[in-house]
């Protein structure tokens, strides 16, 4: 691929360039660690670095032309390095993302791609559809928090939604892997940072919207956090929508200025498109869930509380629009369990359920607690902790959630990282007290939920809360090998 070529791109608004553009690049690079002979170096701004700082080490490493959105820079470093070619565009954001697909061979139009966003419910839902697609005889891929999966391959993954760049990359290997067909996880800050800029998903899902994300390095407030999710209708074909969502008026008016067609899911919503009917809540060793879609039928899933109905719900609709029939779907979700996403962890010798869930804050711990709550447990036990160097604010408002909804705390370490185990719990213990609710201190995680595995009994429910899908604990600068999963078997294993 020549420089000349970048230019040449539709929507890649370049503004000015200078040197010489019949030269050939052999790679991209955004990070200017990685910039090597004949790169093009892609200068991006970010809430905590701007690349336009490292425009002269990219050079010094070999970099062959650099993209930038700054006009002082291009002015400054294009006369300096004369040698080097210089493109200016309007937003090297987006010019990533295009150059990107186009380096390689534009390969998401080559597969057909479910886009799912929202507040709550995209990992969940994206693992069901993965899980459906590949029981339909579909080769499927999944991109989302607990990383990229496809054809027995694993990659790990710093955010739900990688950078253009890693995505189009991911997707060229995916087509030649022999893939058709991807389920990603689409965030927020990816929509807001332009990685999913020029991609045209298939199916576009809107799974909520609740307050998240906003602070520093995120949202400014929830109206903008709202807006970038509402971005996805301006790249589909076709969107998805929970009816039952907060704000819908204004999903539904998105919808439909972008000209997409859609279809509603619900459980509330009588006139949506799809239903949930008749639903009943199991306990027996694990919990389940049993509903009629109409006008579908009868789904049976292995997974807990009202949020998995919509998570189910959502992954029958959009499954059936990318080729699988009902009674695929059926079969697939009575024994669907998602990694760290309120994954029962069964045993022969176990009578009452085991949980694991990833819940690290007050809105999901509370969301949780409100799901288990349908089955009507006689106690919840939960072992939880708050992570080292966050928030205390979150430690406060998750010891008075879980002292609230629970009938006994074990409260223990999760990922402390440099500080002091001691003092997260006091932290926890500020808001645990102002509850009613039992607790005891355990600060060695094991022995946590060893304790809490030996007081219950038939019909309780145990949340070991927190850890989800990570399978390790953070103490000091380590990440040491913790599954909570094998200490549930080590313990039952020992009983006689």
């Amino acid at each position: 691929m020549q420089l000349k070529d970048i230019i040449a791109i539709p929507r890649i608004d370049a503004l000015k360039h200078t040197g010489c553009t019949a030269r050939e690049f052999t790679s991209l690079c955004y990070d200017s660690r990685k910039v090597t002979t004949d790169s093009v170096f892609i200068c991006l701004k970010g809430a905590l670095s701007d690349g336009h700082k490292y425009i002269d080490k990219a050079i010094a490493q070999g970099a062959c032309a650099i993209v930038v959105s700054d006009d002082e820079a291009y002015e400054t470093k294009s006369k300096e390095y004369q040698n080097t070619a210089f493109i200016l565009c309007r937003d090297t954001r987006k010019a990533l993302a295009l150059i990107s697909a186009e380096f390689f061979g534009n390969p998401a139009k080559k597969l057909f791609i479910i886009g799912i966003t929202g507040t709550k419910g995209k990992t969940s839902t994206s693992f069901m559809t993965h899980s459906v697609l590949t029981a339909a005889g579909l080769s499927a891929g999944n991109i989302g928090t607990t990383g990229i999966y496809y054809a027995d391959k694993f990659e790990h993954t710093e955010n739900s939604t990688p950078e253009s760049y890693e995505l189009h990359r991911i997707f060229a290997d995916m087509v030649k892997c022999g893939v058709t067909h991807v389920v990603m996880e689409v965030s927020s800050q990816a929509l807001m940072m332009h990685r999913t800029y020029g991609i045209f998903f298939n199916v576009a899902v809107f799974t909520n919207i609740s307050p998240d994300h906003i602070g520093d390095n995120e949202h400014s407030d929830f109206e903008q956090y709202l807006a970038c999710k509402k971005m996805i209708f301006s790249q589909c074909e076709r969107a998805v929508i929970n009816s039952d969502s907060d704000r819908l008026p204004e999903i539904i008016e998105a919808v439909k200025n972008a000209g997409v067609e859609y279809t509603t899911y619900a459980v509330n919503d009588q006139n949506a498109d799809f239903r949930a009917e008749n639903i009943s809540y199991e306990i027996d060793g694990s919990l389940s869930t049993t509903f009629e879609i109409s006008p579908m039928g009868k789904l049976h899933v292995g997974t807990p509380g009202a949020f998995s109905v919509y998570n189910a719900l959502c992954t029958s609709v959009i499954s059936m629009m990318a080729g699988a029939d009902f009674a695929t779907v059926a079969s697939s979700l009575e024994n669907v369990s998602i990694f760290g996403r309120v994954e029962p962890v069964k045993h022969e010798k176990c009578d009452f359920a085991v949980i694991i869930d990833y819940a690290h804050n007050a809105l999901s711990l509370e969301s949780l607690f409100a799901s288990v709550k349908n089955y009507d447990p006689k106690r919840i036990i939960t072992v939880f902790g708050c992570g080292g160097n966050r928030s205390r604010l979150r430690r406060y408002d998750m010891g008075e959630i879980a002292g609230k909804y629970s009938d006994l705390c074990v409260i223990t370490s999760d990922n402390p990282r440099t500080e002091n185990v001691d003092d997260i719990i006091a932290d926890i213990l500020i808001g645990t007290e102002k509850t009613n609710g039992s607790y005891v201190i355990i600060k060695d995680r094991r022995e946590a939920i060893r304790h809490a595995l030996s007081v219950a009994q038939k019909g309780d429910i145990v949340l070991l809360v927190g850890k989800g899908n990570q399978l390790y604990e953070e103490i000091g600068t380590e990440k040491i090998p913790f599954d909570e999963r094998k200490i549930v078997k080590e313990y039952f294993d020992e009983q006689h």
